[in-house]
């Protein structure tokens, strides 16, 4: 595996592969990888000649400095891990090289709409337009033919949807599945900062969203909502949101038609660490899932 450092270097490299007639998948990643992340790599393998993958922790991103300063490094772990899992390329730049003017000085405004004004976006204002920001910069680099995200971070997977058709890049998005513990817990970095007990209840994320899954039905939204919510506090979650929505556009629901495609949407504390989830919803309240 080549690892690189400089835009310019990766730049070059790619170009040659391109000559070549190599396809290029990319992960965009802030390194602390664990199983969900190299499932991404793995299906770029599968569909690609060559994986890039990207190790960044975009400070542009973090609404809470805190956050940032927490954000846990596992570098060695992680190169490892690629290497092991055949990765062609790491790129893994300073944020000096990601930001040659320096992360306050040239800031764009990405135009998201409705996006920007919701869950992540309502919960962590200027989030999705650094998300947008480094975004940005890496497909320039990068320019892949497809780029792989996990559906975890489904909005972020919509925002970053809208923001290759801003800056027109030719890549095409695959958003995959979300890889679980085994008691359920979406993979995530940020379960490496919770004790034990913290793990422990954690997973009441997923157990709210497996009620509603189990429990919707056409109509009013309001009351399966509040349930779900007691699931999350009697696990000592504090909730900033549990949403549904339609899969599509993002739009929050009220009442459900029992046809519309939806989506659930997480976003609690365990402690001092934020986590989120999601889970699509069946089609109607037989319980068939499509």
């Amino acid at each position: 595996m080549f690892i690189i450092k400089l835009a310019k270097d990766v730049e070059r490299y790619l170009q040659k592969q391109r000559l070549k007639g190599n396809i290029i998948g990319f992960v965009p990643t802030m390194g602390a990888l664990h199983r969900g992340h190299l499932s991404l790599i793995e299906a770029s393998k599968k569909e690609n000649s060559i994986t890039v993958c990207s190790i960044f922790i975009n400070p542009a991103q973090f609404n809470d400095s805190e956050d940032f300063q927490k954000y846990p490094v596992t570098l060695d772990k992680d190169i490892y891990e690629l290497e092991k899992t055949g990765c062609e390329v790491l790129f893994l730049p300073s944020v000096s090289e990601i930001y040659p003017d320096g992360v306050e000085g040239n800031v764009p405004v990405y135009d998201l709409g409705y996006l920007e004004t919701i869950l992540e976006g309502k919960y962590r204002p200027g989030h999705f337009q650094g998300v947008c920001r480094v975004m940005d910069r890496l497909m320039h680099i990068i320019d892949p033919h497809h780029l792989y995200l996990g559906q975890k971070d489904y909005q972020q997977c919509m925002v970053i949807t809208k923001l290759l058709s801003l800056i027109d890049a030719r890549a095409r998005i695959h958003v995959c599945t979300t890889l679980r513990e085994p008691d359920g817990l979406a993979m995530s970095s940020r379960n490496m900062r919770l004790n034990e007990e913290e793990r422990k209840l954690a997973t009441g994320l997923y157990e709210s969203l497996t009620f509603i899954k189990q429990n919707i039905q056409p109509g009013p939204l309001s009351n399966l909502l509040k349930e779900a919510r007691k699931i999350l506090e009697q696990k000592k979650l504090v909730p900033d949101y549990i949403e549904i929505a339609t899969v599509d556009t993002l739009s929050l629901l009220d009442d459900w038609d029992g046809q519309t495609k939806i989506i659930a949407l997480i976003a609690a504390f365990m402690g001092n660490v934020r986590l989120i989830d999601n889970m699509i919803l069946p089609f109607n309240f037989a319980g068939n899932e499509n």
